[in-house]
């Protein structure tokens, strides 16, 4: 023999409220879970049941001195059905209200954009127009990283390598002025070393020649950076 399906939750709410509708009374949540069970509602499960019923405004609960009653009466089923009438009534109102309002809005838009041969050229031309402005922005684009600011902050850059570059080579030139001037009698091995370390006959100090960047340039800025 197969076990009894229990009720599902809406079937236990039914039979609460049958309860109430049966009798038109008053309950304290104790009287309910003893009659719960008559209904096929075992009484664990009463509170719960009922609490959805409050929470959903099908049941109610009033506190009256310490206790707490529950009720619910017929006329008040219909009072709330009229209720959820009227404002599905008034939103059904209010909807159509507004979709004759977007009704009306689109066909104010569609006024001037009937299909013709001068409405047809000025999308032409539209298109063409965005179409220019993409191509100088993507020109503009290839600019980004040579503008003024960039070659300056380059110029002075070289210049402050320059000025570094010729600052070492000095203090060489005093380095090998005082190994001269301390050790003459080792004048060759001190031309070998120097030899071994890079510094030849042609070291000098650094000119700063002028450096194109006419590939670089934009108009008005000039061919050269001194």
């Amino acid at each position: 023999m197969s076990k009894k399906r229990g009720l599902s939750l809406d079937e236990k709410r039914d039979k609460m409220l049958q309860i109430f509708y049966d009798s038109q009374d008053f309950y304290l949540l104790k009287e309910l879970e003893k009659l719960g069970p008559k209904k096929g509602v075992i009484s664990q499960s009463v509170k719960d049941v009922i609490q959805s019923l409050v929470d959903d405004d099908l049941v109610f609960k009033d506190k009256i001195g310490t206790s707490v009653y529950f009720w619910k009466l017929p006329s008040c089923a219909g009072n709330q059905l009229r209720n959820v009438y009227r404002k599905l009534e008034s939103d059904l109102q209010g909807s159509k209200k507004r979709m004759a309002e977007l009704v009306e809005q689109c066909n104010a838009l569609k006024k001037g954009r009937e299909d013709s041969d001068e409405r047809e050229e000025a999308l032409n031309e539209l298109k063409a127009a965005e179409q220019k402005h993409k191509e100088l922005k993507d020109e503009m684009a290839q600019f980004a990283d040579n503008d003024p600011a960039a070659f300056e902050a380059m110029k002075s850059a070289i210049e402050v390598a320059h000025a570094a570059a010729n600052r070492w080579t000095d203090n060489i030139f005093t380095l090998q002025q005082w190994c001269s001037n301390n050790f003459p009698q080792a004048k060759e091995q001190l031309e070998h070393l120097y030899e071994e370390v890079g510094i030849k006959e042609d070291f000098d100090y650094l000119e700063l020649p002028a450096i194109p960047v006419s590939e670089f340039c934009l108009p008005g800025l000039g061919a050269y950076i001194y």
